[in-house]
C-alpha cells in the first residue's frame, strides 16, 4: 500500500504539491488524475525518492522508498520511457537493471516476451518509436515482479492494440493483489481501467473515491426527450407541459430536450396527458470525462484563447456556409481550490502554475528496425 501524509513540495516561491494525503490500496487500479501542472509527476517522484518532500512523507508498504530493501523487487515504475541509453539494445538495457537488482537474466527474456519486444530485443533503443519505448519502460517496471507498480502515462504513443494490452495488464496485476497506481490524461481509458480515482488540482486533493461515485458526485442528472422530427408545434406543446409540471427544459443542438426536475415516469405521464408521442425518453449518465471537466474546471491553469487573426482570413470561394454557433450552456460556479498559501475567501489573482519536477519525454524519429546492433555488452 502507498500512503501519503501531508505531502508538500516547494520549489522556491512555487508550491507544486500542498498538504496532500491519500492512500493507494492493493487489489485495485487507482487512477491519478489532474490538469497539466497540478503536481502529479512531482508526487510520483516523491513516492520513488527522486524528490525530497518539503514537508510530510510518503511510504510504500510502511517504509520510505529509500529504506526499502532491494527496492526494484518490491516497486516497479515507469515515469519517463525515454530515459534509456540509445546505444544499448533493449535486452542490454534490461540486463543492466537486472544485474543491479540481483534478478536472474532469464527474467529479462521473459518480460521482453510479455511486452512483445522479443523480436527486436537486440536492436538499439535509439531506433525505437515512442510506443516501443513505452513497452520497454513497462518491461523494466515488471522486471522484479514487484507488488507495487507506478505508471505515468503508460499508453502514450501506443496503438489501439497496445492500449488494450496495457488495460488488460493493469487489471490483471490488480487482480493478483498488487498495488497499481496509474497517471493518465485519457479519461476514456481511465473509465475502462481504474477502480478508484485520486484527483488533484494545483497540488491539492480534489477527490478520493471510486469511479462510479466520482461520476455521480460530479454530474448533473437529466433526461433526454425527443418528439417526432418536423413537428415543432408538438415540441412546443411538450415544453409548455413539462414546464407547467415543474420541470426545467433546455433545448439541445441536435433537437432533443434536456429535462431536469422530473423523473422519467413523470415525464412520460406529462407527455401522455399532453397527447404528445415521444420518440426518445432516456436518462443521461455523465461520462468520466464530463465529471472530470466539471470537477477541475476551476483548477486549470492553461487555457487557450481565440485566434485574433481568424477574422483576417479570406473565405475560400465555393466553401459552404458556416454552421450556426452552438448555444452556450449556462456557466456555473464550480469549486476550485485556492492556490497554496492563499485564504479560501481571498479574491486576488491566482499565481502561475507550479512546475512539475518530471521533464517531458521527447520523441525520436523512427529508424530502420532491421538494423541490428553490431556489438553488445552482454548476450
Amino acid at each position: 500500500m502507498i500512503e501519503a501524509v501531508g505531502l508538500t513540495k516547494r520549489y522556491g516561491a512555487k508550491t507544486a504539491v500542498h498538504n496532500l494525503s491519500f492512500q493507494v490500496r492493493p487489489g485495485a487500479v487507482t487512477g491519478f488524475l489532474g490538469p497539466n501542472g497540478s503536481g502529479k509527476s512531482t508526487t510520483m517522484r516523491m513516492m520513488l525518492g527522486l524528490d525530497r518532500p518539503t514537508s510530510g512523507h510518503v511510504t510504500i508498504g510502511g517504509h520510505p522508498f529509500r529504506h526499502l530493501p532491494n527496492a526494484p523487487r518490491l516497486v516497479g515504475a515507469l515515469l519517463d520511457a525515454k530515459a534509456v541509453h540509445g546505444g544499448r539494445s533493449a535486452r542490454n538495457h534490461l540486463l543492466s537493471l537486472a544485474q543491479l537488482a540481483g534478478i536472474p537474466a532469464a527474467r529479462v527474456d521473459e518480460v521482453l516476451g510479455v511486452v512483445g519486444l522479443h523480436e527486436v530485443a537486440r536492436v538499439r533503443t535509439k531506433g525505437f518509436s515512442l510506443g516501443m519505448g513505452q513497452r520497454l519502460g513497462i518491461a523494466a517496471a515488471l522486471l522484479g515482479d514487484p507488488q507495487v507498480l507506478l505508471f505515468d502515462e503508460p499508453v502514450n504513443g501506443l496503438d489501439p492494440e497496445g492500449i488494450l494490452w496495457v488495460r488488460n495488464l493493469m487489471r490483471t496485476l490488480a487482480s493478483e493483489g498488487r498495488t497499481v497506481f496509474v497517471s493518465s490524461h485519457l479519461m476514456s481509458e481511465m473509465a475502462l481501467t481504474a477502480d478508484h480515482l485520486i484527483v488533484i488540482g494545483r497540488g491539492q486533493l480534489l477527490a478520493d473515491m471510486g469511479v462510479g461515485d466520482f461520476i455521480a458526485a460530479n454530474s448533473a442528472g437529466f433526461a433526454r426527450v425527443r418528439v417526432v422530427d418536423g413537428a415543432p408545434e408538438r415540441r412546443e406543446k411538450l415544453i409548455a407541459a413539462l414546464t407547467g409540471a415543474g420541470g426545467q427544459v433546455l433545448p439541445e443542438p441536435d433537437g432533443a430536450l434536456r429535462v431536469t426536475g422530473l423523473d422519467l415516469p413523470r415525464i412520460s405521464d406529462v407527455a401522455h396527458e399532453a397527447d404528445v408521442r415521444l420518440w426518445e425518453l432516456s436518462p443521461h449518465r455523465a461520462s468520466l470525462e464530463e465529471a472530470y471537466m466539471r470537477m477541475t474546471q476551476g483548477a486549470v491553469d492553461y487555457r487557450s484563447t481565440e485566434d485574433q487573426k481568424a477574422g483576417l482570413q479570406q473565405p475560400v470561394p465555393g466553401d459552404a456556409e458556416p454552421l450556426p454557433p452552438v448555444p452556450e450552456m449556462p456557466q456555473q460556479n464550480w469549486y476550485a481550490p485556492p492556490p497554496p498559501g492563499k485564504d479560501r475567501n481571498a479574491t486576488d489573482a491566482v499565481p502561475g502554475p507550479a512546475p512539475d519536477a518530471a521533464g517531458a519525454a521527447t520523441t525520436t524519429a523512427p529508424a530502420d528496425l532491421t538494423k541490428s546492433e553490431t556489438s553488445e555488452d552482454a548476450r
